[in-house]
């Protein structure tokens, strides 16, 4: 098979009038040779790091969606299922990828669960973090998150480290805010990546100490804006990454409009294909073509560099879209999950209200760190309830695994003036998290999420709409325009309720994520992650 155009030679830096010769899944020449076509063939797009779960899909629909744009490959961290379902969720994700062609390359999860103090319904313990590395298909030790572990030399922290050093593979990072002293310590245990700085400074820090940034564009949080500036300074270091891609996102587009800003926003288009091709592709010794002789075929076609439309997409030799379809079809999913709890009931969140200062969770927009804000109690008498005028409503987490009691605290941010909603997607142990305005809307989104055994939900007092997530309650078997069209539903309500977040089941997402500073809300309380201790609800 013989296809010819503009090539666009990312490691020659240059475009010129050429053909590429296929012979099954491998690029048996490329050579210059003039045509009359005018369209451009460049090596296909990879996200080097994403946690699939979170587009709510299985990897066969997520691959729908992501060839469509693109996307050839993805380095994914199956970390979300591996909480539900341990290592058996992981194999999940394997074994469904493999139907498609989209190239999934997957990374054992090293923090399940996170930590040690919440509930979650799977481990990945030494045994099955050995198991899983010495796969083909997992290419890396995913992020890890319990950095003080790492700085303060755990055990087992140190044991996962030692077996990606023994088979060679690289370790993800997960170190928001981390510098100076503590981060050298991070970084020479082996850990080699990070998508998680929160200023410019500080990943400008872990490049010169050695690591690679992976600048993250998600649903939640956002940072090419302020990150973007590096591919001026150091693009052998970067890479591009979504982390957490809702479905109305990702059947937009996904990392071709991250090409798109930054070509918008003047750089040179063979250094941002450095770092959402070559650059991935190299540190994690992946199995996807570059567009050389010898690689596998696996290429897009775009209308030209400036514009960068997705014409045509190929996987392994073979076309898995044309322009305006999808050249494969998903298989059939069998749904498992992990999922025991029992109704609440208003009495079950109630706080009786004593005079003080009482610690609030401060969520902010396109953020996934929080901050701590004072509220001042003058009486002492009755029920501890929500003030909407001043956007303090309750939040609730209800342990799924072990159906203990609902832990409740309060949050800023969410501007709801009305209702609630809820869900069993809540970062990382996917316990039930709900944020309302009064006890028994809350308690009537977390029981229909309990009744679904998995999914979203919004309430106004009786009346509910939801998502079903039969898959871990955190995935379903649908196409991802189905999915984003739900989603937005959901989303419309809960703005219509008062909530201005852009991704509001995102952001009650992360409030449960104990790694992330400062303030949240696990199944057994408050967490101040700082300390990474439990606090009281009273100052």
């Amino acid at each position: 098979m013989k296809i010819c155009g503009n090539i666009i030679d990312i490691y020659e830096r240059k475009i010129y009038k050429g053909c590429i010769e296929i012979d099954k899944d491998i690029i048996s020449d490329l050579y210059g040779e003039d045509n009359e076509e005018e369209r451009y063939i460049v090596a296909g797009l990879i996200d080097s790091h994403i946690h699939i779960e979170s587009s709510m899909l299985v990897p066969s629909r997520f691959a729908e969606a992501a060839v469509k744009h693109g996307t050839v490959a993805v380095v994914s961290d199956p970390h979300e299922i591996a909480n539900v379902m341990g290592k058996e969720g992981v194999e999940f994700m394997i074994n469904n990828g493999k139907e498609v062609p989209l190239k999934f390359y997957f990374g054992a999860p090293s923090c399940v669960p996170a930590t040690s103090f919440e509930e979650s319904g799977g481990t990945i313990g030494i045994k099955e973090i050995r198991e899983l590395m010495l796969r083909e298909e997992v290419k890396y030790l995913s992020e890890m998150m319990n950095f003080p572990g790492v700085i303060n030399h755990q055990k087992e922290v140190m044991e996962k480290l030692e077996i990606a050093k023994e088979v060679n593979k690289p370790v993800d990072g997960h170190a928001p805010g981390l510098i100076g002293e503590k981060l050298k310590r991070y970084i020479e245990a082996g850990i080699s990546t990070d998508h998680e700085s929160i200023s410019l400074d500080e990943a400008r820090e872990k490049i010169e100490r050695g690591m690679k940034i992976q600048i993250r564009e998600g649903s939640a949080a956002r940072s090419l804006h302020k990150m973007h500036y590096l591919l001026a300074e150091k693009p052998d270091r970067l890479m591009i990454c979504s982390d957490d891609l809702h479905p109305e996102m990702l059947e937009k587009g996904h990392i071709n409009l991250l090409v798109k800003r930054l070509l918008g926003y003047g750089y040179d288009i063979f250094d941002i294909l450095k770092i959402v091709i070559t650059n991935p592709v190299e540190h994690y010794g992946l199995d996807t073509g570059m567009l050389r002789k010898g690689d596998k075929a696996d290429f897009i076609i775009i209308d030209n560099p400036d514009e960068f439309n997705v014409l045509e997409t190929w996987i392994n030799g073979k076309k898995v879209y044309d322009g305006k379809n999808i050249l494969f079809e998903s298989p059939v999913v069998s749904p498992l999950n992990n999922f025991n709890s029992t109704p609440v009931k208003p009495g079950d969140i109630n706080l009786s209200q004593k005079a003080g200062k009482v610690r609030v969770i401060d969520a902010v927009d396109g953020e996934l760190v929080t901050g701590v804000y004072e509220w001042e109690i003058k009486e002492r008498k009755g029920s501890l309830r929500p003030d909407t005028d001043k956007d303090i409503l309750k939040i609730v987490v209800k342990d799924r695994y072990k159906d203990s009691k609902p832990s409740v605290a309060f949050v800023k941010g969410f501007g709801l003036k009305k209702g609630a909603f809820a869900s069993s997607i809540a970062h990382d142990s996917h316990n039930i998290i709900a944020v309302g305005a009064d006890d028994r809307s809350i308690c009537r989104a977390i029981n229909r999420v309990i009744e679904m055994t998995g999914g979203l939900v919004v309430c106004d007092q009786d009346k509910c709409s939801d998502i079903p997530l039969e898959i871990g309650g955190i995935m379903a078997d649908v196409p991802c325009g189905t999915m984003a069209e739900r989603y937005d539903k959901l989303t419309n309500i809960v703005q219509h309720m008062g909530c201005q977040l852009k991704s509001p089941f995102m952001t009650l997402s992360f409030m449960a994520l104990l790694v992330i500073p400062e303030l949240k809300l696990g199944d057994r309380g408050l967490f101040d992650v700082n300390k990474f201790e439990f606090v009281d609800l009273y100052i």
